[in-house]
């Protein structure tokens, strides 16, 4: 399958509108308020929220499906943002609800999200004390001593407006462009799990039945993965659901490049994923392409219209390693991701190779790996085989194979 062109340009959009959405973790209202529009114009969907706000999209009457319990899409809701945790005058003090290298700081302009207000311009000037209370605060003085600013009120770096280019930073041109946005992780998982559900009931009004597809949007995922602990410890998802968890993981050019398609996610730095469950994803993968994420030693690579990645990317930790700890079946499949958490030029900063103070940036997904990854999904949600796959190639060589164990030792004499 492949996405027709209209439908491609309305799943773009939502991308560039969702990824600009002003966000912190325990801060997400103005997202929540963006899906609870989205699914009330969809009469055959069903939003509910569990004990600790977590959000549920499900079709209201879904089709009989896998009976090895539902599928779930997760994605979280916050991304690494400021929250105002006091005013004095035209003196802020903010709080950083996520994780940032101290180098990108001092100095930096930010813009406070007051409601119903136009944004308003500070600048961070300095830490404020050594320790976590539970958050690392900072000094910061608005421009406009008058203008609106509250406790409470999400503060964003301060960036460039989001536009389609030809290239990452770091690399050369890639095929339909790379959008330079706010906020990918996770906004941009977000909007791939609305145009996977799109996609899905639209399947289904053409009568192509669709399994129990759900999506689970989770809250505070930057300071400690805390919606995804709420709602495994209290029972928020089936024990027997599947979880195709979404990311935005850093992309390393020579290894998980922007453009070469979105990555089935075997682990992260934490552990690693549910291997049935990957495999399954994985197989999905190899038939939209036709072959896998990498050829054989005995074949030629070959291009295809389906672009897909299978990595480790342990640069990170994500939701599906809480879910496997919790005794859940959980995987992942991510996009790769430039100026990971809006910190340009990173690997400079880490390697202390910068010539100049690191600077914040628009953090940057391919608009093809995205539309690969909602591709990806719905598929997934169409045919998302029950058994491991691999486990069924096994027996199938046995089977065919097992002869030559006998043939050996009859022919020695043995």
């Amino acid at each position: 399958m492949s996405l027709p062109h209209d439908r491609a340009e309305t799943y773009t959009r939502w991308l560039r509108e969702i990824t600009t959405i002003p966000t912190a973790a325990g801060r997400e209202s103005r997202v929540v308020v963006y899906i609870e529009h989205w699914a009330a114009q969809r009469d055959d969907l069903s939003l509910s929220r569990d004990e600790h706000n977590n959000i549920t999209l499900s079709f209201r009457a879904p089709d009989p499906g896998s009976t090895t319990g539902p599928v779930y899409l997760t994605a979280h809701l916050d991304h690494p943002a400021f929250v105002v945790a006091s005013r004095d005058g035209a003196d802020l003090v903010l709080e950083f609800r996520g994780g940032v290298m101290e180098d990108y700081f001092p100095d930096a302009p930010v813009l406070v999200h007051a409601p119903d207000a136009p944004p308003t311009r500070a600048v961070v000037s300095a830490r404020e004390g050594d320790e976590e209370k539970p958050f690392k605060r900072y000094a910061a003085t608005l421009d406009d001593a008058g203008a609106p600013a509250n406790p409470g009120d999400v503060a964003t770096w301060e960036l460039p407006p989001p536009e389609i280019l030809d290239a990452p930073d770091e690399g050369g041109p890639v095929e339909g462009g790379v959008l330079f946005t706010n906020a990918c992780d996770d906004l941009a998982a977000v909007a791939a799990a609305l145009a996977t559900i799109e996609e899905l009931r639209l399947a289904r009004q053409t009568g192509t039945p669709v399994g129990d597809v759900r999506v689970l949007f989770t809250l505070a995922e930057e300071i400690g993965f805390v919606g995804a602990i709420a709602a495994c410890r209290n029972g928020s998802i089936p024990k027997t659901a599947r979880l195709i968890c979404l990311e935005n993981s850093r992309s390393f050019p020579n290894d998980s490049p922007i453009g070469a398609g979105p990555i089935v996610r075997v682990g992260d730095r934490v552990s690693v994923f549910t291997p049935e469950l990957t495999a399954a994803v994985a197989s999905v993968a190899e038939q939209l392409a036709g072959k896998g994420a990498h050829p054989l030693a005995i074949e030629k690579d070959t291009d295809t219209p389906f672009r897909w990645q299978r990595k480790l990317m342990a640069g990170g930790a994500c939701e599906a390693s809480v879910f496997c700890a919790y005794g859940y079946s959980a995987t992942c499949v991510c996009l790769p991701l430039g100026n990971y958490h809006n910190m340009g030029d990173l690997a400079a900063a880490q390697a202390k190779t910068n010539t100049s103070r690191p600077r914040v940036g628009r953090e940057h997904v391919a608009v093809r790996d995205y539309l690969g990854l909602v591709e990806l999904l719905a598929a997934a949600g169409l045919s998302l085989p029950d058994k491991p796959s691999f486990r069924e190639r096994l027996d199938t060589l046995w089977d065919e194979r097992k002869f030559v164990l006998e043939e050996g030792f009859n022919a020695e004499g043995r």
